[in-house]
This record gives C-alpha cells, structure tokens and sequence, in this order.
C-alpha cells in the first residue's frame, strides 16, 4: 500500500522545482554554447538530450510527491501545472536542437542565434522567479521576474517573425525554408512556455500572497 504523507512536504516541492529550473537553464545556455560554437552538433545534442531527460525525471518526481503528499504548498493542480510548463520549456529547446541534426543544418543563421540569447536570458529568469517560492510567497518579487519574462517572450516573438520573412524573402530553397521554419518555430515556442511559467506562479503569487 502506498504510504501518504500527513504532512506538507514543502522543502521537497521546492527542491524539485529549483532542479527543474536549473536544468531548464542549463539547456538554454548549452544550446547557446552550440550555436555560438559550431562544429561537434552530435555531441551537444547528445548532451542536450540527457539534459531533457534529466528533466523528464524531476518531472515525474514531482507528479508522483502531488499523490504522496497529503497537505501541498499550494494547489495540486497549480504544481503539476508548473512542472509540466517547465518540461516544456526543455521540450522545445531539445526539439530545435535535434532538428538541427536531423535535418543536417550545415550553419546556424544569426537570428537562431538570436533567439538562442533571449532564451538564455529568459530561462535564467525563470530561474530567479521559481527561487521566490522558497521564501514567503511575495506577489512583488514574483510579479518583478513575470513581467521580464513576458517582455523576453515578445521580444522573441518579435525576432521570430523577423526571422521567417527573411527567410521567404532570401531564400528560394523550400527544403531550406521548410527546415528552418520549424527550428525558429521550436525556439520561440520555448519562450512561450517560459511565458506560460510566468502565468502559473503570477497566479499562484495572487492566491497566496
């Protein structure tokens, strides 16, 4: 029989949550690191993908304490909410990377390399914005790190549209222009669900504040 906690485990929520941040950055800086220094694509997206897996077991971690645990620290709909918006984040991030490979890009363009910055800068604030639930929940300070997000997701949106109309513009090579639509796609698409973290802990900040 499975054993519940009477209990709230709220040191161990927050401890997942800080690792799948992390590991959320940590992709997002990795993926940087391999469009600013071409050359080995197999080897980063090998180290890319162990990062998302990685990422898949915090995850499932953290699904499985939301029915373990009796009294959470905030609603249980609200946590698993969070930590599958987080995984997606890392989803997207690995599905450019391995599309790169897969469709053996031979150099990235400058606004993948764009986007790849703003990614950076947007996962890091995650970052930030998920160490606040560690201490008392303060609208504030959450709201402060929410707000960046949001301003980082419209400025890669704004560089994603860029992106695609120099591509139809420049280029008549439909494999080409169908390859790198869907790697922009992928890397913008992570930055809105960076944008759908902000939302989750924007709302759980109103709640419990």
């Amino acid at each position: 029989m499975a054993k519940f906690s009477l209990l709230p485990r709220e040191g161990r929520f927050f401890v997942l949550f800080d690792e799948s941040a992390k590991n959320a950055a940590a992709v997002g800086q990795k993926l940087k690191e391999m469009l600013d220094n071409w050359g080995n694509l197999e080897k980063d997206v090998e180290a890319i993908t162990e990062l998302e897996h990685k990422g898949d077991t915090v995850t499932h971690e953290i699904v499985a304490l939301v029915h373990r645990t009796f009294v959470t620290p905030f609603d249980r709909e609200d946590i698993a909410l969070l930590a599958h918006s987080l995984d997606d984040v890392v989803d997207f991030m690995e599905s450019a990377a391995d599309a790169m490979l897969i469709y053996k890009i031979e150099a990235p363009t400058q606004r993948a390399k764009e986007l790849a910055e703003i990614i950076v800068q947007t996962t890091r604030e995650v970052e930030k914005a998920i160490a606040e639930l560690r201490q008392k929940i303060d609208l504030k300070h959450i709201l402060h790190h929410c707000v960046e997000i949001n301003r980082l997701e419209n400025m890669a949106d704004k560089v994603y549209r860029a992106a695609l109309a120099e591509l139809f513009n420049d280029s008549s090579d439909i494999p080409y222009i169908l390859k790198w639509r869907e790697i922009y796609e992928h890397l913008e698409t992570a930055t809105d669900r960076c944008e759908d973290v902000a939302n989750v802990l924007e709302g759980v900040a109103l709640k419990y504040s």
